[in-house]
């Protein structure tokens, strides 16, 4: 049996092929550039021509994208986008035109650009992932496909895009207080996330279920997997990420807090401030927004104890390196040996936890009470 999970990043696409049996330290695995980064090289490659672009698909990832394209305007050359891709940029429409200059076109304009270079919007490319693992000979036939993006949701016009992504984790956490609640099927995603929306429109070639999370809950999943913390009865667990960084206080009934903030408006001492007042459980929703963040939650105010035990935090993420040093004493969780793959074994949490068809193999896999085989002997 074979899963595809692929947990799409700011600056890394990260893709690991789960295979029953197998011990998950010998899943093959890739780390590729991110669609936006590959994207915005695109978009720069152009620039430097002095070509002009016109943008399909469908939205995606932004950051590195969006930095490109402004580059690209500032140059004085051209930049069309059809309006599913320009939803990139921002969910509202005029913004793009009137602060960002792009040309919105319909589908029946742009047959008129035959002088511009195309690029497709998309976060995830099923037939690149499978020609990647063909060429070293292994053949993709999953029976469940799971991906995880980072989606700010389509907040209304005068709605804080801030507050509305706090609202939606809020809600998620209060329906079903646990981490795999910002999991779908595919058929299941909130209209608002519009973002996941796109990845389940653009999963061409699967014939398997396909199921969508958030990123930041998955890579928690997966640093709680870590031996020595999964040992722990309670926790707290931030992935600080490029864009983000969210925090969970974890506990034996669930998630018992969490804050949202933008990484690159905090340093490792505001971090630290953060982190004890969410284990102290007197951190504000307040006081995380108006410092530009995303917001807090306190469910339960017991404190956590972050100065006993083996470790006071435990982190994950691509910018987990801020921690370095800090005073909380740190652990860098490294589950099943590869942080990096911390979100894809996430989404394997997920899929069990929202497939119980599948769930035997994969906790059988997590826990290691499954002989395990070699990659050569391996059932596909």
């Amino acid at each position: 049996m074979q899963i595809l999970s692929v947990d799409i990043g700011t600056g890394t696409q990260n893709i690991y092929l789960f295979r029953s049996g197998v011990a998950l330290e010998n899943g093959f695995k890739l780390v590729m550039p991110s669609p936006t980064m590959m994207v915005r090289k695109q978009i720069q490659e152009s620039t430097k021509r002095g070509q002009g672009i016109l943008l399909t698909g469908v939205m995606m990832g932004g950051g590195p994208c969006a930095w490109a394209a402004e580059e690209h305007l500032k140059a004085g050359l051209p930049l069309y986008a059809t309006p599913d891709s320009a939803r990139t940029f921002n969910d509202d429409l005029e913004w793009v035109q009137r602060e960002m200059g792009i040309q919105l076109v319909s589908q029946d304009d742009r047959k008129g650009l035959t002088h511009v270079d195309v690029i497709q919007m998309r976060d995830f490319d099923y037939a690149s992932i499978a020609s990647a693992f063909h060429s070293f000979g292994v053949d993709l036939n999953p029976e469940v496909v799971a991906v995880a993006v980072f989606d700010h949701g389509a907040a209304p016009p005068h709605v804080s895009d801030r507050q509305f992504r706090f609202d939606y984790l809020k809600e998620r956490i209060k329906s079903k207080n646990r981490l795999t609640a910002f999991a779908y099927h595919a058929k299941d995603i909130p209209d608002i996330m519009t973002r996941m929306q796109a990845v389940v429109e653009t999963a061409d070639g699967i014939e398997c279920p396909l199921i969508l999370m958030d990123t930041a809950p998955a890579a928690v999943i997966g640093a709680t997997l870590d031996p020595r913390v999964s040992q722990a009865e309670r926790s707290i667990v931030a992935n600080v990420g490029n864009f983000h960084t969210l925090a969970f206080k974890l506990g034996p009934c669930g998630i018992e807090g969490v804050f949202e903030h933008h990484t690159g408006l905090i340093d490792q001492q505001r971090l630290d401030e953060l982190l004890i007042s969410l284990a102290k459980g007197t951190l504000t929703h307040e006081h995380v927004f108006n410092d530009h963040g995303h917001g807090a939650l306190i469910i339960d105010p017991d404190p956590y104890p972050i100065d006993d035990g083996e470790f006071g935090v435990v982190v994950t993420g691509p910018r987990r390196r801020m921690m370095k040093g800090s005073v909380l004493r740190p652990y860098f969780a490294v589950p099943f040996g590869d942080m990096m793959i911390a979100g894809c074994f996430g989404l394997l949490v997920a899929v069990a936890d929202l497939m119980p068809e599948m769930a035997k193999p994969i906790h059988e896999a997590l826990t290691e009470s499954a002989a395990s085989k070699t990659p050569w002997d391996a059932e596909e």
